[in-house]
Order: structure tokens, then C-alpha cells, then sequence
């Protein structure tokens, strides 16, 4: 298998990374010019990995993906396709002699396979919409994969509705029921339901129809909510068929056979959110991710097993004090490995089945992208926020953990990067908080810097070790800042009571702990310069921002992207409600106060603060409305502020283009305000 391939390595035919540029400090070209590697999946011989590689590109304004293969002893890497389309979503073959993945070659996303001998690839599918999340049965014999469909319609009626649509001269829209619009979508009727159809060829049958939910959950939702059993005779789906979508957590896992017949809920005594299934290999057994709270979207995700026969549940390490990620089943199906967050990193763990003994089996940084080879090897990605993801190898208990993929080294190389520091301190009530401190890029010891305060969203999330590609410390180190990235009270990864500590309190703990850390750091390095810091953040960070602006003057300037400015009218102007009714602990019209009391647009008489304001057109989870009224705000009261808005943009900067001005407001603002001390 794979001659032609060996050949090409053979001969050094691979194609090189582009050579390296003398070295400087990391900046905005560094960011999109790094490879971003998901997905890895070993071959049924356990000889090669398929991946996934991403490239963002200025000219064209957009990206193009292409599927690797490395082999696992990490020796021979090159491209399976390098089509100018997408291609994305390897599955291999049980034979492993081909890959099946989806591609846009064909205009919309399909499925094509691909030798891996060498050859071309041929289109499987030629469906009338386009696909997502490919899957193959453990047999080979069915494939499972998503379309965006009318729940009671086919592909064909799906487009010819469509198309009537748009050559309507009225594009007025109706609701009566929330949700009307989320994330960045109005809602159109349609939902991603899931097809199964032979590998052979045939009829595509939707399991899910007549259904009016999704699989898997909108917007984050992948195929890890999605499950084969091993016999190939039944799926397990994720869906959320809430009657009140808008403010419920309420998600379930369904069974459904291979050849329809509907759904059968297996979590449905459950209220809270119940995801990611994954079958034992004797078939036995589905393990789940579940929460306990109902309306609560970050409570703590703990291991389920559910007996298939029996119909009973058992709570797996129950006490283990950490949010699981993702479940890979061991092949003698007496562990779990599992991925979860733990101090700002995010480790892979094996849980054992029998005794519920949890091992932290690789510590470091932030891995991902869990498969388990043949002969019990971990496959997975590993990232940190001086590297960009590669794809490493370790053995089942942990040990020889390597790296297989250096797609990016040389640009790893050519950018000088800071070294973090995990930085603690006593925050609010006492309670040890943890930072990441990163000097300047060319620190010289004896010289002072500017700092730059880093608030991150959430704000239920956290500052990992962990390479971002849209808020980078790097980005600010490398512009000659020292950076500060604080775990404030309601950060995860630390234990499910800090991150349940701010309810009710947005303004509070965490505020108290950004000053605190501030404070702390000051006293701690004395190459700070207490008189250039600045401050900046996004959604929750956003709101935070608007927050400090009321209540300090410590800093010279300030970034507020997507941020709240009203507490209360946000709540009647964003989308997921269980989100503000649980943080805010009810609704605005029973509970006002809660959203009052650390409400920003209270205090804006305060601000003085130069800041700079960023909002995307297409965010209806912050409404642009919020950026818009604290840049009026900021205007009217005669301090100095810049607006800038993306008419195309979400909750995010995605597009590369837009992304480069938006890294060089934001850090033009800095160097204006905070480097320079002033205008």
C-alpha cells in the first residue's frame, strides 16, 4: 500500500515548507501564514495518519484545505490532494487502500475517495446540497453524512425550494417562535439532518426526517455527536428537541437503525445537555458526555455509560473535578481516553471503566483530535501558545509521546516568540488565580515596557496554552508589550465551583481579580511601567472593558470588540436566553436587579478612558446595537475613540483580509495610546 507515495518520498520529491525569513519578532504575517492541522486519523493498518491541512491566504481573502499523510513513524508527510477546492474530512476505507473525504470540486461539498496508492479522485456523490460530517461504518459498508434539508423534504425538493426563493422579489421573513436567528444566521427552515446510504451507491435515506431539529447542534456542533455502533446497524445522534429551543439546554442522544424506523432517546430523564456518544467495541456499551443543571451551558460535562441491554447509567469518575471533552474507547474496552481542560491545559487522561481511577496520561499544552491506532497508539494534535498544532503520537499509558508532523517549522523558526510564564496570585476572597505572563519579544532585562491586560470571553472560558489564531499574546509580545492573560473567577479548568462563582456577579470577582492581578504583577516584575498599560477583550472581555471603563482610570487606552453595554436590553436583543438566565439569575422583568447592579451603561458618566470599539454586522449574540451605543457614548462625552465596524463579520474576525485591519487597529491603538503615552 501507498508505493507511488513511498516512491515520491523516496526520490525527495515532497514538497519543502517555504524557506525561512530571517528572524523577527512574530506578527500578523507569522499568525496566517501557519499551517493549521486538525483531524488526524490512523489507517486500519496503523501505518499512516491522515490529517488535515489549512492554509489562509491575503490574496485571495479566504482559505483552502487540503488531507496529508504522514506515516507514524513520522519519516515520510506529503499531500494526498492539493486541489485549489476544499478537502477536508478523511475517512478511511477498511481496506486502507482508499480515503473517502468531502470536497467542493464539484461546486458544493460531496463525497469523493482517493487512492492511497496514488491515482485521482473520483466523485461518489453528486446530490443537489452540499454535505458535512462524513462518516463510515466499521464494516465499510454505509456511509453516514449531513445536509441541510426541510425537515419534511428531500435534497431535490430542498434546492427547488431554495431556488424559488431566491428569485422571489420579497425576501420579508415570518417568525413565531424563537429561535428567529442565532449566532450569525437568520433562521430558514431548514435543519442538518442525517443520511446513510451504501458505499456501493444508492438512495440516500434521511433518518431524521419530518424532524424539526438538528444533528449535530447548531453552531458548534461536529461529527463527534454523531456515533457508529459496531456492527454498523445503528447510529447514535446527538438532537435537541427542546420545546423551547431558545431557553433550554435540554439536548438528547437518540438511537436510530441503518434503515430508518425513528428515533429512540436514551437520555430522556435527563433536563441537561447530554452529547458526544461513543460505542464500546464489543457494542455493549455507549459512553456520553452529560451535564446536571439544566438552562446552565457550562456546567461541568462528566463520563456516562449507558448498558445498551439493560437500559441502565452508571456516572464515571463522578468526583473527578474536571469538564470532559471528547471519549475514545480503548480497544480491550476498559478505559476511556479522554480530553479535558485542567489549569490552562488541556490534557489527555485515560479513565478506567472498573474502578473509575482517572491518569493524566499527556500533560502539557492543549491536545486534541483524540484516535486510537490498531495497535493502541494515541493519535492527536497537539498546540501551545508558542507552537501552532502538529500531530504527535504517544503510547496507550502515556509514555514516548512524539511528534510526527514539522509542517511548520520553518515558520515556527522565522518568528521570535516570548516564552509564558504561569503566573499566580491571590485574587478575590483569597483564592489563588492564575496568568500567563509573556515578556516582550528582545526583552532587555533593566528596561521598562508597556503592558497590555488581556480579558478573554466567556466568560465561562480561558487564556490556555494554546496557539489562537484570532487573539494571539504572541501577537502583542511580539509588538513590545508584556502581556498578562488572567484566569479570573469563572475561568475553566480550574474546578467547577470558580467557574460557577460568578453567577450573579459579572462585575464582581472577576473585575476584583483583574485589578488584583494588575497589582499583583506590578509588584511581582519591575520591568512593567505602571504608567503604559492598556486593556482589551472581546464578548464577555467586551463587556468587561465597558465595565472597567466605569470603575478605573488605571489605564491609558482601551479595545472593546463585541461588547455588551446594556446588561438588561442585551437580554432582549441576543439569542440563546438560557445564557443571561442563568448568569443573571432570571429573567430581566422578575429579577432586574441582578442585571442592573454590575450593568456598564450605569456608569458610563464615569469614563474617560480612550477606546476603541469593533463590532461585527453579523453578531446576534452581542447585537452590533451594543458597539454602536458605547462609541456614541464614548463621542459624546468628548473622549477620544475610533469605530471600527465589519458589515460582514459575526461574533468573529474571519476573513484574512478583515483580520489583518483588525490587528493593525488594534495594535496601532496600543502603540498610540499606551506605547506613546498619547496622541
Amino acid at each position: 500500500m501507498l508505493v507511488f507515495w513511498n516512491l515520491i518520498a523516496a526520490l525527495g520529491l515532497v514538497f519543502p515548507a517555504e524557506s525561512a525569513e530571517d528572524s523577527h519578532p512574530f506578527e500578523f504575517k507569522d499568525l496566517i501564514g501557519m499551517h493549521r492541522l486538525s483531524g488526524p486519523v490512523c489507517s486500519p493498518d496503523g501505518q499512516w495518519v491522515a490529517y488535515v491541512s489549512r492554509v489562509y491566504s491575503l490574496e485571495k481573502n479566504g482559505s483552502n484545505s487540503d488531507i496529508r499523510l504522514v506515516s507514524t513513524d513520522g519519516r515520510k508527510d506529503f499531500a494526498l490532494t492539493s486541489s485549489p477546492a476544499q478537502d477536508w474530512n478523511p475517512c478511511w476505507l477498511p481496506a486502507g487502500d482508499r480515503i473517502a473525504f468531502l470536497s467542493t470540486r464539484s461546486g458544493s461539498a460531496q463525497i469523493w475517495t482517493i487512492p492511497t496508492g496514488g491515482g485521482e479522485a473520483r466523485q461518489l456523490t453528486d446530490f443537489k446540497v452540499g454535505l458535512d460530517n462524513l462518516s463510515i461504518s466499521p464494516a465499510g459498508t454505509h456511509l453516514a453524512f449531513t445536509a441541510e434539508v426541510y425537515p419534511d423534504s428531500s435534497m431535490e425538493k430542498t434546492a427547488e425550494t431554495d431556488a424559488s426563493k431566491a428569485e422571489d422579489p420579497v425576501q420579508a421573513r415570518i417568525y413565531t417562535s424563537l429561535l428567529f436567528r442565532h449566532w450569525d444566521t437568520w433562521e430558514d427552515g431548514k435543519r442538518s439532518h442525517v443520511f446513510v446510504m451504501p458505499v456501493a451507491g444508492g438512495e440516500p435515506l434521511d433518518l431524521m426526517s419530518g424532524v424539526d431539529a438538528d444533528c449535530p447542534i447548531r453552531p458548534f456542533g461536529g461529527g463527534e455527536q454523531i456515533a457508529w455502533s459496531p456492527d454498523g446497524d445503528e447510529l447514535c445522534l446527538t438532537i435537541k428537541l427542546a420545546e423551547n429551543p431558545a431557553f433550554s439546554t435540554d439536548v438528547d442522544l437518540y438511537t436510530t437503525s441503518i434503515e430508518g424506523g425513528g428515533l429512540t432517546c436514551i437520555t430522556e430523564e435527563n433536563p441537561a445537555w447530554d452529547t458526544t456518544p461513543a460505542y464500546s467495541k464489543d457494542g455493549r456499551r455507549i459512553a456520553y458526555l452529560a451535564m446536571e443543571r439544566a438552562g446552565y451551558e457550562s456546567d461541568r460535562f462528566g463520563i456516562v455509560l449507558h448498558d445498551r441491554e439493560r437500559g441502565e447509567k452508571r456516572r464515571l469518575a463522578a468526583n473527578w473535578d474536571r469538564s470532559a471533552g471528547s471519549l475514545t474507547w480503548s480497544h480491550d474496552d476498559e478505559l476511556l481516553f479522554v480530553t479535558a481542560g485542567d489549569n490552562a491545559r488541556q490534557p489527555i487522561y485515560s479513565v478506567e471503566l472498573a474502578s473509575g481511577e482517572v491518569t493524566k496520561l499527556v500533560p502539557g499544552h492543549f491536545n486534541s483530535g483524540v484516535d486510537l491506532s490498531p495497535d493502541s497508539e494515541l493519535i492527536f494534535c497537539q498546540d501551545s501558545l508558542t507552537a501552532p498544532a502538529e500531530v504527535f503520537a504517544a503510547r496507550q499509558d502515556g509514555t514516548n509521546v512524539r511528534r510526527l508532523t514539522h509542517v511548520n517549522d520553518e515558520r515556527v523558526e522565522a518568528a521570535r516568540m516570548s516564552q509564558p510564564e504561569d503566573f499566580w496570585f491571590e485574587g478575590a476572597g483569597g483564592d489563588q488565580v492564575h496568568s500567563f505572563l509573556l515578556k516582550p519579544v528582545d526583552f532587555e532585562p533593566g528596561e521598562t515596557y508597556p503592558l497590555a491586560l488581556m480579558v478573554h470571553g466567556g466568560p465561562q472560558g480561558a487564556w490556555n496554552d494554546h496557539f489562537h489564531y484570532r487573539w494571539n499574546p504572541q501577537i502583542y509580545a511580539g509588538a513590545g508589550y508584556v502581556v498578562l492573560a488572567i484566569n479570573f473567577h469563572g475561568s475553566t479548568s480550574f474546578g467547577q465551583a470558580f467557574c460557577d462563582s460568578i453567577r450573579g456577579d459579572w462585575g464582581g470577582k472577576p473585575f476584583q481579580d483583574l485589578m488584583l492581578g494588575v497589582d499583583a504583577a506590578l509588584a511581582e516584575f519591575d520591568f512593567i511601567d505602571a504608567d503604559r498599560m492598556g486593556a482589551l477583550g472581546a464578548s464577555y472581555g467586551g463587556y468587561q472593558i465597558n465595565w472597567m471603563a466605569g470603575h478605573t482610570d488605571r489605564f491609558k487606552a482601551l479595545i472593546c470588540h463585541d461588547g455588551n453595554l446594556d446588561e438588561r436590553a442585551a437580554y432582549f436583543m441576543t439569542e440563546e436566553l438560557w445564557f443571561p438566565e442563568w448568569d443573571h439569575e432570571g429573567v430581566p422583568w422578575e429579577n432586574p436587579e441582578s442585571y442592573e447592579k454590575h450593568n456598564p451603561v450605569n456608569f458610563v458618566q464615569n469614563w474617560k478612558t480612550p477606546m476603541l470599539v469593533i463590532h461585527g454586522a453579523l453578531d446576534y449574540r452581542v447585537v452590533d446595537t451594543s458597539g454602536l451605543a458605547s462609541f456614541t457614548a464614548l463621542q459624546r462625552l468628548g473622549i477620544p475613540s475610533k469605530l471600527l465596524y465589519f458589515p460582514d463579520e459575526n461574533h468573529w474576525v474571519l476573513k484574512p483580509r478583515n483580520s489583518q485591519l483588525w490587528h493593525h487597529e488594534v495594535v496601532g491603538w496600543l502603540d498610540q495610546w499606551v506605547k506613546s503615552a498619547g496622541p
